[in-house]
């Protein structure tokens, strides 16, 4: 029995590989990419960390010579020139405590 070839077919058979192939690349391009803006935002991201530890580092060595009162008054001197931060970080730190307060529990 004679085999009937069908050219069209494996025209179309390539056309389908071929646009595969270059949907593939797009998409690696497309990822790479992906890897780029990722990549700046984490040096950006520990740039930006680095420069607020600093900033904690300093803050934490001018505590250590003051007693208590003194910072209690500082930070009702802050408190009264800017009360908008000031609620902010009291949110912040009482969110940070409750986490590490609340430790493995998980809440459901």
């Amino acid at each position: 029995m004679h085999e009937a070839t069908n050219p069209t077919g494996d025209v179309t058979n390539q056309s389908i590989i071929y646009r595969g192939e270059n949907r593939m690349s797009d998409f690696s391009e497309d990822a790479k990419e992906c890897g780029r803006k990722i990549v700046d935002a984490a040096t950006r991201a520990t740039d930006y960390i680095d420069a607020k530890a600093g900033v904690v580092v300093d803050k934490v060595k001018d505590l250590q010579g003051k007693d208590f009162n003194e910072i209690a008054d500082e930070a009702k001197d802050y408190a009264r020139r800017k009360p908008g931060q000031a609620i902010l970080i009291s949110a912040v730190v009482g969110l940070f405590l409750g986490l590490l307060l609340r430790g493995g529990r998980r809440m459901f």
